[in-house]
């Protein structure tokens, strides 16, 4: 089946098999690795991407699902060729780890703070509970959305 659909701001057109998976689409197909596989099962938040701006574990969507779609993953983060600001937030407050979640909390704190960019603490938590970290308490990422957040509102750049 031949799809089109836009990822990271350019629209691409592929062939899928009815079976494929969005996931198995952006890593083995477009060739953007930084999308991770945990479970298989939508449960780890690894596989985490924003399509047409809403939260999805890509390794529960059939790519045929995502015909005509916009597609966000952590690769179309950059801000003209440098690291987001909430990408830089992680960097700073030692939240990246083994890095195998990152990507998908990213993703989370990106939805998050483009709802709200100004979030409580319980915000942040609701915001990145689809997300699990193995490495971690969670306390450097939550500190590490904070900072993006004041960073991004002290900017102007909520609509980054």
């Amino acid at each position: 089946m031949k799809i089109t659909l836009t990822v990271n701001g350019e629209k691409r057109e592929v062939e899928v098999k009815p079976q494929t998976r969005l996931l198995d689409l952006l890593r083995e197909d477009l060739g953007l690795t930084g999308t991770k596989e945990g479970c298989g099962k939508g449960e780890c938040g690894a596989c985490t991407v924003i399509m047409n701006n809403k939260l999805v574990a890509s390794c529960l969507v059939l790519a045929v699902q995502a015909d005509q779609s916009e597609i966000l993953t952590i690769e179309g983060l950059n801000c003209q060729d440098e690291l987001h600001p909430i990408q830089n937030a992680f960097i700073n407050k030692g939240a990246v780890q083994c890095g195998f979640c990152i990507p998908g909390m990213i993703m989370s704190s990106k939805q998050l703070l483009d709802e709200n960019i100004n979030p409580t603490e319980a915000e942040i938590k609701r915001g990145l509970s689809g997300n699990i970290c193995r490495c971690t308490g969670y306390v450097k990422i939550i500190d590490a959305v904070k900072e993006a957040a004041h960073k991004m509102r002290s900017r102007g750049e909520d609509d980054v």
